[in-house]
């Protein structure tokens, strides 16, 4: 039986690994995708090809770094089989919940960071219960935990931020004081020298560097690039320069999306080398010590594991299955996608939707980098800075309104340094066996880069850095949730054995599904009919039917909002008006973003239709009031059940539900009208105005006489006064958005219509 429960531990721990490499590739697939998406150098299916090949390379290299995993944190000696099969249990658990409640936030994270803050919260557990059982100190810790190796990667994670930071930012500014945004119209000799350049460092760095363990090379050129490697890489500059010249002027190829191409493979590659011990680095640590104990003869709890200290080879088998189920999730993972979106909207060079909202912090550090960089203009002379910033002017490029959506978040150059810096630092560290966060140097470099090349403007720069305060954040977030959640679960196994795994592992496949299901519903919610979309069109026309669209689907929300805010207060449903509230407040936020876009709709119209802005200006105007009243009437009436207030009485009610039945109607109405586009039924509802207005005036002065003779309580009065008023200017505004449609439409095809009437 006891044989049987740690072949189970062994088999539960493989599929946790299969499980591990989905989630952490959903995760990781930033890393490598952000650039080449980003900057739109090549199709979607070439780059996911390219990365393919580059993750099973990648996959192939990684054997001497599953070393971490056995000996990197702990010290295998101290432990006895049983302790470390618990430790390594507890690891997976908590890796698999973590990086999936970060991949459903959408909100790339560290998978290095957690599996060696989980390995260490693991081991510092169970160490602490063997040192008090022996009567032991807290500083004999020491003796159970590799300190020394775990302070060089938590040290190396942390520095390798502000490294590719600062390495990004320092190679885009010089490489776009080169060759400026204008780089199209520079000699092919810049192009080619600029080639030669990147692919020698990628060359070097990812296939001499991190490619060393897989045996690429015969023993002779590894002695050579080993002892001449100034030579070998001015070769390589020299040859790869030549050649990228034959390339661009004779086969006209763009020499920069090849540096894309390349640089995707190589990043992609990286990423598996160095990240593949994050996934599988502790079920094969588990396989193999298992195996030793299976062979020894001893009980679990005697066997020393001081075995995982010596050298072992990963089988190569299991690297090629794990390189095959990182390239089938990147294919086939949804959650990749929502991901890859964080870093390239926080890196594009253009304004547009923000993803998160400025904070202290990040007002603060702008107004500091405003006023550092206003005293260093006062030092750099003139005329430089007269030479500098002619390199960093956007060429006037005229994109017509139908193509503004399709244009990349940043261009070539970005892209190719972006890949080529962080391929290059995460390979230097994969070479000295050195777990690198490759999440937060990729992220980090994009941000130089950016950075660099003064896309954060004053309209964005607040909201950006505010962006990477929270992806930052999340890395300390992500330390002290796995240290805990590891230590937490390696105490719980080691209290109930084989029951508490069991239980663990249900608990930990109940919420990976619930989190599927749930990441499943709000991908169909983004894609619902109900979610507002932009208008595009430059005449009054266009604009009338496109944004009928919008209004319908405003309507329809309002009107089951309206309802559910009366109903919740008849039932005191705190339930129904909590999520009432919400879904007002996200009618609000959509109307809002269609506010933002205003600029870029203007922006972007033909000289000849600009008629059509102040026809927007006018629907979003009416859009907004909507939006404001009906989320003033879900805040009150929330408040007023959530806080215990007395009910609104009988007849306060039914003059509500009377009231609703008769705005339902309206917006029955209204929605069939835009629905349909059916315009010319507009005025036939402008003749309700008066008896709706007067419907509304009758119960505020019935609510008035009441308050003067029976009304005992301020909170209803108030709660009531507020709903009518607010129902007043709602109704208000959907008449003058039907009045408004209605003289529009008519207007825009009355010229159609006078010369067949003649």
């Amino acid at each position: 039986m006891g044989e049987n429960i740690y072949i189970f531990m062994v088999i539960a721990l493989g599929i946790l690994a299969i499980t591990d490499l989905v989630v952490g590739v959903s995760n990781d697939a930033v890393n490598f995708l952000n650039s080449a998406i980003g900057s739109k150098a090549i199709s979607f299916k070439t780059i996911m090809i390219i990365a393919s090949v580059g993750i099973a390379f990648g996959a192939m290299s990684s054997s001497g770094m599953m070393e971490v995993a056995r000996k990197g944190i702990f010290n295998p000696g101290e432990f006895v089989f049983e302790e470390i099969m618990f430790i390594f249990m507890a690891v997976m658990i908590t890796d698999i919940l973590l990086l999936d409640f970060f991949n459903t936030l959408g909100m790339p994270t560290s998978t290095t960071v957690s599996i060696v803050f989980e390995l260490l919260g693991a081991s510092v557990a169970i160490s602490l219960v063997k040192i008090i059982k022996v009567d032991g100190t807290f500083s004999d810790l020491g003796a159970y935990i590799n300190t020394d190796k775990a302070a060089q990667i938590i040290f190396g994670i942390l520095l390798s931020v502000f490294i590719a930071f600062t390495i990004g930012a320092i190679i885009q500014f010089i490489s776009r004081l080169l060759i400026s945004f204008d780089f199209k119209s520079k000699p092919k000799w810049v192009e080619s020298i600029y080639g030669g350049l990147a692919i020698s460092a990628i060359i070097y760095f990812i296939l001499v560097k991190g490619l060393k363990s897989a045996a690429l090379f015969n023993d002779s050129v590894s002695t050579f690039v080993a002892e001449q490697p100034f030579l070998f890489i001015l070769a390589n500059i020299i040859i790869w320069s030549f050649i990228s010249y034959i390339l661009a002027v004779f086969l006209r190829w763009n020499i920069y999306k090849i540096v894309i191409a390349f640089g995707t493979f190589a990043l992609a590659m990286a990423f598996a080398g160095n990240d593949l011990v994050n996934f599988i680095g502790v079920p094969i640590a588990a396989l193999q010590s298992f195996q030793d104990w299976q062979i020894s003869g001893i009980a679990p709890s005697e066997f020393n594991m001081r075995g995982l200290s010596a050298a072992v080879q990963t089988p190569t088998l299991l690297l090629l299955l794990s390189g095959g189920i990182m390239v089938i999730t990147l294919w086939f993972s949804s959650k990749a996608k929502s991901v890859v979106k964080t870093s390239v909207d926080l890196s594009r060079q253009d304004e547009g939707e923000e993803r998160f909202q400025p904070n202290y912090l990040s007002r603060q550090l702008v107004k500091f980098s405003i006023t550092a960089f206003s005293n260093l203009g006062k030092v750099v002379p003139p005329s430089i800075q007269k030479r500098v910033d002619k390199q960093f002017v956007l060429p006037n490029i005229y994109v017509p309104k139908t193509k503004v959506q399709d244009q990349p978040a940043f261009d070539l150059i970005r892209a190719s340094v972006n890949l080529m810096v962080a391929s290059v630092l995460i390979s230097i560290a994969t070479s000295m066996k050195l777990p690198l966060s490759t999440t937060y140097v990729t992220f980090m470099v994009a941000m130089g880069t950016s950075l660099a090349d003064r896309a954060w403007g004053a309209e964005s720069a607040v909201y950006r850095v505010a962006g990477v305060l929270n992806v930052i954040g999340g890395w300390f977030f992500t330390a002290l949730s796995a240290f805990v959640a590891a230590a937490i679960i390696a105490y719980i196994l080691h209290l109930g054995k084989f029951v508490a795994l069991i239980v663990l592992l249900l608990f930990a496949a109940v919420i990976l599904l619930r989190n599927y299901l749930s990441h499943n519903r709000k991908n169909k919610v983004i894609k619902a009919e109900d979610s507002l979309r932009r208008a595009e069109s430059s005449s009054i026309q266009g604009v009338i039917e496109e944004s009928a669209s919008n209004i319908a689907n405003v309507i329809k929300r309002t009107n089951k909002i309206y309802t559910n805010s009366i109903n919740g207060l008849a039932k005191q449903d705190l339930e129904l008006l909590k999520k009432n509230k919400k879904q007002g407040a996200k009618l609000s936020s959509e109307i809002e973003d269609l506010r933002n876009h205003l600029f870029f709709f203007i922006k972007n119209l033909d000289e000849a239709n600009v008629g059509a802005s102040n026809f927007y200006i006018n629907t979003l105007t009416h859009l907004t009031d909507m939006s404001q009243s009906l989320e003033y009437i879900g805040k009150v009436s929330h408040k007023h059940v959530n806080n215990n207030h007395k009910k609104l009485k009988y007849n306060q009610i039914k003059e509500l539900k009377e009231l609703d039945y008769k705005i339902d109607s309206l917006f029955e109405q209204g929605y069939k009208i835009f629905e349909n586009r059916s315009f010319e039924d507009i005025q036939s509802v402008l003749e309700t105005r008066k008896e709706l207005f007067n419907l509304v005036s009758d119960k505020i002065a019935r609510q008035i006489s009441r308050t003067r003779t029976e009304e005992s309580s301020p909170k209803n009065t108030t709660l009531y006064f507020s709903l009518l008023t607010e129902s007043k200017d709602l109704i208000e505004v959907i008449y003058e958005l039907l009045e408004l449609y209605f003289v529009e439409h008519d207007s825009s095809v009355e010229p159609a219509r006078i010369p067949g009437s003649e």
